[in-house]
């Protein structure tokens, strides 16, 4: 048997797996070195995802879901005593705190849905060395996010969408004051229970205190899906929003820097102590306060129940929707005696410094 030509062939093959083992050793081809070069030129000049921690989702959860709550409160349906105090108890659940803070967080959301905004943020993120200089900007003067391209959209966003619920909740609460007034006419059935003294006056005026004081937990749903809508830029069921120049409040400024940091990838987990003290905004905290101490003095002089279904819609729904209001457009709200002001707060048109005037009230008069 003629063995030659296997050896042969296999001395070729031998030959053939020693060129490609030692064109493996000797490393990457120079095309391969370039396209390796060009790869990682191109990863350097995209920016890191956006990020956003979930404390400042939940925060935003909470604010909705007392906004939600509040809006529940129907005027002119009350057909017992009870349920004023049901709605009352409702209606003061809210840390003053909390309230403004889930304000912000739910404004940074908002803005990140405007693709102008976030663009205009993205831009400066590709650099590291300007990307760092610019968070440390943001976080020493939230105000330098309001220069950015796009954020009179983002603002736009954040006033339209908040002042729109505001609203809502404003016109509840007119309603319910109004109807303090009309539950006392002698033609309507529900008076006989309205005039009656409330019993255990001083326990309700504990519990309102009690609820106030009660810490706010977050939806871990609704959490869920202001996280996804604040990285994706997309989720919320926003309309069109008009731009809105500055100057903002130092609420809209606020949430305009956390939205900032989120562009630049940098509010994530470890950015949370930043952001948590970007939704700390003591305007609108003193708002909500006084509010809240407004009430407490009005459900103390309060005895019939119609008394405290005023107390209801001036010092819980009609307040919570001004200060609001002001957090995000700085009107001069005066909230006055119904009797002095007809029960209309004076709202300046365009951005004031905020002034808030409180001063003691008196419930609706009995007939």
């Amino acid at each position: 048997m003629n063995t030659a030509p296997l050896r042969r062939g296999l001395s070729l093959a031998a030959i053939a797996a020693f060129a490609v083992l030692a064109g493996c050793e000797s490393g990457p081809t120079a095309a391969e070195l370039e396209a390796q070069r060009l790869a990682a030129e191109a990863a350097a000049r995209r920016p890191p995802p956006i990020a956003l921690n979930s404390g400042v989702a939940e925060a935003a959860s909470i604010y909705l879901a007392y906004l939600r709550e509040a809006g529940t409160i129907r005027p002119g349906g009350f057909e017992s005593a009870e349920e004023i105090q049901a709605a009352l108890r409702k209606g003061v659940a809210y840390d003053p705190a909390q309230l403004s803070r889930g304000l912000i967080a739910y404004g940074a959301v908002l803005a990140l849905q405007s693709p102008e905004f976030v663009a205009g943020v993205r831009q400066y993120a590709v650099d590291p060395t300007q990307r760092q200089q610019i968070v440390a900007q943001i976080v020493a003067d939230p105000a330098y996010a309001a220069t950015f391209p796009g954020a009179d959209a983002a603002a736009g966003l954040i006033t339209d969408a908040i002042g729109k619920d505001a609203l809502t909740v404003r016109v509840i609460g007119e309603a319910i004051e109004q109807d303090a007034y009309t539950i006392q006419e002698r033609a309507d059935p529900r008076r006989r229970w309205a005039v009656a003294n409330i019993q255990d006056r001083e326990a309700r005026l504990e519990s309102a205190k009690t609820l106030s004081a009660t810490a706010m937990l977050p939806s871990a749903e609704e959490s869920a899906r202001l996280l996804a809508a604040a990285t994706s830029g997309t989720g919320l069921s926003t309309a069109p929003a008009s731009r809105k120049a500055p100057p903002y409040t130092p609420a809209v400024t606020r949430s305009l820097a956390i939205a900032a940091l989120a562009a630049l990838g940098a509010a994530g987990d470890e950015a949370r102590a930043n952001t948590e003290a970007l939704t700390v905004e003591t305007n609108n905290e003193f708002c909500l306060n006084m509010s809240k101490l407004m009430l407490y003095q009005c459900l103390a002089a309060s005895r019939p129940s119609y008394e405290d279904m005023f107390c209801l819609g001036r010092h819980v729904v009609r307040d919570v929707a001004s200060c609001t209001t002001q957090a995000v457009l700085a009107p001069i709200i005066t909230v006055g005696d119904p009797e002095e002001t007809g029960a209309r707060p004076t709202v300046a048109t365009t951005p004031a410094p905020i002034t808030v005037s409180v001063p003691v009230q008196t419930p609706a008069p009995s007939n």
